[in-house]
């Protein structure tokens, strides 16, 4: 099979990866339920309600016209049946599906502390699906490395949640490298009706601006950039061998020199801060997150923005 081609395994509520569950794994899942549903109710709730639209608007009920209602409303069907005039009420469709596009590449296993990128994706993924769920939307899961790995359809309710879950927390992280437009492309050609679509990666790679851009014009996206302390800093200690998690490139700097370190954090915080600037110019929702401070704030901030443009 040719490098990017994509594979889809779908899976349904019920199922995970290597059969049955580990003690382990299922108190895991079950954890991080409990926190992100409290989470939900408490914070997230109501923002994620009013941050996006629904689909369109659909059908209410018809009611005798009123002075100032818009010609354009009256149904005449009715109107010449019941010798008066009706006019049709509209309400919003609120039912919405959301996709999480989850980097399942070799970076996403870095993590300097307790925490790696790809436990803090699988925290952020908790919170947004039972946000979804809890707002009776649909909501699925597409893994992803150089091609995509993993591809479960949208749907609604608890047990599809945790099905995703347990997707994420079993499947193995590929040494392959990154391939964001795959990704973006899959979801373009599968998902034709309007989504909101989070993309959750360190964004290692490169060739994804134009898959952004047609994606952010059809449907709801939001980037989720999963970031750690060492991306822009190291500490000061001894010889360090680091290694490419997506190449497996090694090499050896010497974190004792104060020049060498000075020069590391000034590259890293000039990426930064291009990359901020670029997701700005393609007029991208973004959400900076770390694996060394807690979420909260970040997805707080970014529901309470967003409510107010909508």
């Amino acid at each position: 099979m040719s490098r990017g081609q994509a594979i889809t395994r779908e899976r349904r509520p019920g199922t995970a990866s290597g059969g049955k569950e580990p003690n382990e794994l299922t108190r895991k899942i079950r954890k991080l339920e409990i926190r992100s549903r409290r989470l939900v109710n408490e914070l997230f709730s109501g923002e994620y309600h009013s941050s996006f639209k629904g689909r369109g608007i659909e059908f209410s009920h018809v009611r005798e016209y009123q002075y100032g209602d818009d010609v354009r409303a009256v149904d005449w069907n009715t109107s010449a049946h019941k010798n008066d005039l009706y006019v049709k009420l509209f309400t919003e469709e609120r039912e919405r599906t959301m996709l999480l596009l989850l980097d399942g590449s070799g970076s996403m296993l870095f993590g300097s502390g307790a925490r790696l990128k790809k436990d803090l994706a699988a925290e952020v993924s908790a919170i947004l699906a039972f946000s979804a769920v809890q707002n009776n939307d649909k909501v699925g899961l597409l893994i992803f490395s150089d091609r995509v790995e993993t591809y479960i359809p949208p749907r609604k309710g608890r047990a599809h949640a945790l099905a995703i879950l347990r997707e994420i927390y079993s499947v193995e992280q590929t040494r392959g490298k990154t391939d964001i437009d795959a990704a973006l492309g899959f979801i373009r050609r599968t998902q034709k009706r309007k989504a909101i679509v989070f993309l959750l990666t360190d964004l290692v790679g490169t060739g994804y601006e134009r898959g952004m851009r047609l994606l952010n014009a059809r449907h709801d996206f939001v980037t989720i950039h999963l970031g750690d302390p060492f991306d822009l800093e190291l500490p000061r200690s001894c010889l360090l061998d680091l290694v490419d998690p997506e190449s497996g490139e090694r090499v050896t700097v010497d974190a004792r020199s104060r020049t060498l370190l000075a020069r590391y954090s000034a590259a890293g915080r000039r990426d930064r801060d291009d990359l901020r600037q670029q997701l700005r110019r393609m007029k991208v929702d973004t959400i900076f997150l770390d694996t060394g401070s807690s979420i909260i704030g970040g997805l707080n901030a970014f529901f309470r923005n967003r409510e107010r443009k909508v």
